[in-house]
């Protein structure tokens, strides 16, 4: 639990907090004439409502004192255990992912000359936002970052638990067009930039989601395989294959020049270095959908991390006590003894 820290943003109100106390003193107002008080029956009662009301005045007064006062919790680190991991999504928004998932087994010029068929079938990008806005959703524990990347890398959220900011963040990827150019290696340099200067606190992992690879020049690959191994950062690639592409796996007769396309060329880079790396080929939503099942299942393991709870002000709280305490006194007031019969 947070420690109870409490703090004032105009401390010189509660120079009237000894205000506070008139309530308790006993004043001739409060007194009905009577002829002979022997007459008049004990009613301790009455007596202890008396005292009851006066409490209530004091605290009326000392809650006002409190809001203008302006009672609050600064903003207090809270240390907190989980299960799951520190994830930053790299999603490709090249303009290839804006183009439509194609059902397995079909072919790209089937679909060239039927616009409105083409049409109704979801993009590669919206899919992989959506399914990562399930699996985002369905993980509460992760601490979760995005980065989107083309020609340049955008860094659009950093670590965070918030679903709204995380669903936010993922649907604001799709705004626009996508470019033409795609820069796998500098997206990757900023995905793992977030774990720099950043305490070991659990499992680490990059979430790539692409539909192509990319050629990446000796120097690239090698601060790619320092930034990696320093920050123990596991790799998961979800490669969406598309319609008529032969995948990042060799197959049984595949010539020597679709054996250097740039996503085999990746995938065997990723396996060379020496961190945890999976690889999985989604050539049709379904694929796509296991394979983003298949990274929740793996990676639930246990993560300390540490939120920062904002400020939270009490100011509206002790108006609100005092506005009730307000009207407990008029409702007593109403049902006063003003004379005796």
């Amino acid at each position: 639990m947070a420690p109870i820290n409490l703090a004032f943003s105009e401390p010189g109100w509660l120079l009237s907090a000894p205000l506070a106390l008139l309530p308790l003193l006993r004043r001739d107002a409060d007194t009905v004439n009577y002829s002979w008080l022997a007459l008049v029956p004990p009613d301790p009662l009455s007596t202890a409502l008396g005292w009851l009301l006066r409490i209530v005045a004091a605290a009326v007064m000392l809650a006002i004192t409190l809001g203008l006062a302006g009672l609050h919790r600064p903003q207090v680190p809270v240390e907190r255990v989980g299960k799951g991991a520190e994830i930053v999504l790299l999603l490709d928004r090249s303009r290839s992912m804006d183009e439509p998932l194609l059902p397995k087994g079909s072919q790209p010029a089937l679909y060239s000359g039927r616009r409105g068929e083409s049409a109704d079938l979801e993009s590669k990008g919206r899919m992989a936002r959506r399914l990562l806005s399930e699996f985002s959703a369905n993980r509460p524990d992760d601490l979760l970052a995005l980065v989107l990347f083309s020609a340049s890398p955008i860094p659009v959220m950093s670590f965070t638990q918030k679903q709204d900011m995380i669903q936010g963040a993922i649907t604001a990827g799709g705004v626009g067009k996508g470019l033409s150019e795609t820069d796998m290696g500098r997206g990757l340099l900023a995905a793992a930039d977030f774990f720099d200067q950043r305490a070991y606190a659990g499992s680490r992992l990059i979430l790539l989601v692409s539909d192509g690879g990319a050629q990446l020049e000796p120097g690239m690959r090698e601060r790619l395989t320092t930034v990696l191994k320093r920050n123990r950062i596991g790799l998961y690639w979800i490669y969406i294959r598309s319609a008529g592409a032969r995948g990042i796996r060799a197959e049984a007769g595949d010539s020597e020049a679709m054996e250097s396309a740039p996503e085999r060329s990746l995938h065997r880079f990723f396996e060379g270095l020496g961190i945890p790396y999976r690889a999985y080929e989604a050539e049709d939503p379904e694929a796509l959908k296991r394979a983003i099942s298949d990274v929740s299942r793996l990676e639930n393991l246990p993560i300390q991390y540490q939120e920062m709870l904002p400020r939270f002000d009490f100011a509206t709280r002790c108006y609100a006590v005092a506005a009730v305490g307000c009207l407990l006194l008029f409702a007593a007031a109403l049902m006063r003894v003003r004379r005796w019969p």
